[in-house]
């Protein structure tokens, strides 16, 4: 071990990434607690290590680790995030859901009460806290968030009206004079090859561009060819990355008449500047399913096909479900098969169910899916495609009914794009997860006509592929509950005849769900009826 006692903070920084990098965990937990310890002052050794923690599953440590960095920066807003509203990512059992949300709902509570912004310094601590963290990670509980989405959206408004007394007025709707079309702006910082806006293209692609003027904001700095797409369909097209206020004065002074954020909840700088009032109408689209819980955003952009009738329930804005899946998704390029299983280690006799959410979206009530299944189709295989989070989890799911989960369950991190469409092409069967459906993931599997189980949620986030499959027409293999979910994925697996069928008919549906453009003339119908309804509100 080489002696670091008498080097920096960067030393250990550096040290603990390399190991990071060689998947080392253990001596990259190591090797951040130690430079913690010599260094306790040091914010980012702290946070990166908390962050990834929890990350790893490791939430106690996330926990105390964040207790102990309130002790030693006690002024660093950040760590009184952590502190009170650090929840896990995976849960190993249904009762510990219960437990952190409860945890949680407190700690929200005492967060609010705590957080000073009487003097400069507390109110741009606080301003850099929320801009290095979302609350994300609730939402995955599958409880309807409104309430604490609410009490959490109001703190963020309240910090952001501390720093930005002159951005949280109301804003009076600019007049149309005759022949001027309609400002819509949309800003995020994921204007690239990212799943939760990739469906924005069709939006700004199909535009009346006789009636409406686009302008984007791309406060990212990851630009690609998806970039470029956004470029050219926009009117006028900014790339501000890490500058808030600057993008601020832009949309202020561009004078838009709608605002529109494709996601609010993934990338906190959004969320801080959702929080201000841009715009005299401001809107969200579903690109993060759930509601804002914010007092500057005005309307939920969603799905007819995907609200349940009692939707406005769940939801702090008011909600506008627009014709189909309400958004105009392009259809994916999909390449000619180029590899075969044995490329990815998965076996030519084995049927293969493909796993593809991200770890979070996997409850553990539902584990117990895999394992029936796995008793009636003894050649399943199931593919999660995300690293090896749930893999103890499965493997004690597995051992209850005295089955080994390694003779099932396949790991792997998939980089490539290609590689990750062509497990898609290789895979007999698609499996979508319960409470929080496959959006992006779920539409690439149709546009690679694979057999798409699912079962539709109590809320919008657990409907999406319900409605993909609806508007294809092909809604055979939806699920109404656990044992019929079961059934269907067995019966794809037994009868092979089927399941080509579905496939066939997906494949001849696609053009009914790929480049929607109904959703589109609902979209300006409602973007018009709002700019004249608010003109004769505010004049």
């Amino acid at each position: 071990m080489i002696e670091l006692q008498q080097v920096n903070t960067d030393i250990y920084f550096n040290l603990s990434q390399c190991y990071r990098n060689l998947n080392l965990l253990d001596d990259y937990f190591q090797t951040l607690q130690q430079g913690v310890q010599l260094y306790p002052t040091d914010a980012r050794l702290h946070f990166t290590l908390i962050i990834d923690l929890r990350r790893y599953g490791r939430i106690q440590e996330a926990i105390l680790s964040a207790d102990k960095a309130c002790h030693f920066l006690p002024d660093d807003y950040t760590f009184q995030i952590l502190k009170y509203l650090t929840v896990p990512s995976i849960y190993n059992t249904q009762a510990e859901i219960k437990l952190y949300r409860q945890r949680f709902t407190k700690g929200l509570q005492d967060l609010i009460e705590q957080t000073s912004l009487n003097t400069l310094v507390e109110k741009q601590s606080a301003l850099a806290g929320i801009g290095r963290l979302t609350n994300f990670y609730v939402s995955y509980q599958a409880q309807n968030d409104i309430d604490l989405q609410r009490q959490y959206g109001k703190l963020v408004h309240k910090i952001m009206a501390a720093n930005f007394p002159q951005w949280v007025g109301s804003i009076s709707m600019p007049k149309l004079q005759p022949n001027q079309k309609i400002r819509v702006g949309y800003i995020s910082h994921y204007l690239h090859s990212y799943s939760g806006t990739l469906w924005l293209t069709g939006w700004l692609k199909y535009c009346d561009r006789h009636n409406f003027e686009i302008y984007c904001y791309y406060i990212g700095n990851e630009p690609d060819i998806v970039t470029k797409k956004f470029q050219e369909y926009s009117d006028f097209f900014y790339h501000i990355p890490d500058n808030l206020s600057a993008v601020c004065e832009q949309i202020i002074n561009d004078k838009l008449h709608i605002l529109v954020y494709p996601e609010i909840g993934m990338n906190p700088q959004t969320m801080q500047m959702a929080a201000l009032r841009l715009a005299p109408v401001q809107c969200v689209a579903w690109g993060h399913p759930v509601t804002t819980g914010l007092p500057t955003i005005d309307y939920f952009l969603s799905s007819e096909l995907m609200e349940p009738e009692n939707a406005q329930k769940h939801y702090s804005e008011k909600l506008i479900r627009l014709p189909n899946i309400g958004v105009s998704y392009p259809k994916p390029y999909i390449p000619p098969v180029v590899k075969n299983r044995s490329d990815f280690g998965l076996s030519d006799d084995a049927i293969l169910y493909l796993c593809c959410q991200a770890p979070f979206k996997y409850l553990p009530q539902y584990d117990f899916i895999f394992v029936e299944i796995a008793r009636r189709v003894p050649q399943a295989q199931f593919v999660f495609l995300r690293g090896t989070l749930l893999q103890e989890r499965l493997k004690r799911a597995f051992a209850a009914v005295d089955l080994n989960s390694e003779n099932y369950c396949i790991h792997l991190s998939i980089p490539e794009r290609l590689d990750y469409l062509m497990i898609n092409l290789l895979s007999d069967i698609y499996l979508d997860t319960f409470t929080w459906s496959g959006g992006n993931t779920t539409l690439e599997a149709i546009a690679c006509n694979l057999p798409i189980v699912t079962c539709p949620g109590e809320f919008m986030r657990g409907r999406h592929s319900d409605s993909f499959l609806k508007m294809l027409g092909v809604t055979d293999t939806i699920a109404q509950n656990e044992t019929e979910y079961i059934e269907i994925a067995v019966k794809l697996a037994h009868d092979p005849v089927w399941r080509r069928e579905i496939s066939e008919r997906i494949r001849q549906s696609h053009d009914r769900l790929f480049d929607d453009q109904a959703c589109i003339a609902g979209l300006e119908a409602f973007y018009k009826q709002v700019v004249k309804t608010t003109l004769i509100d505010t004049h």
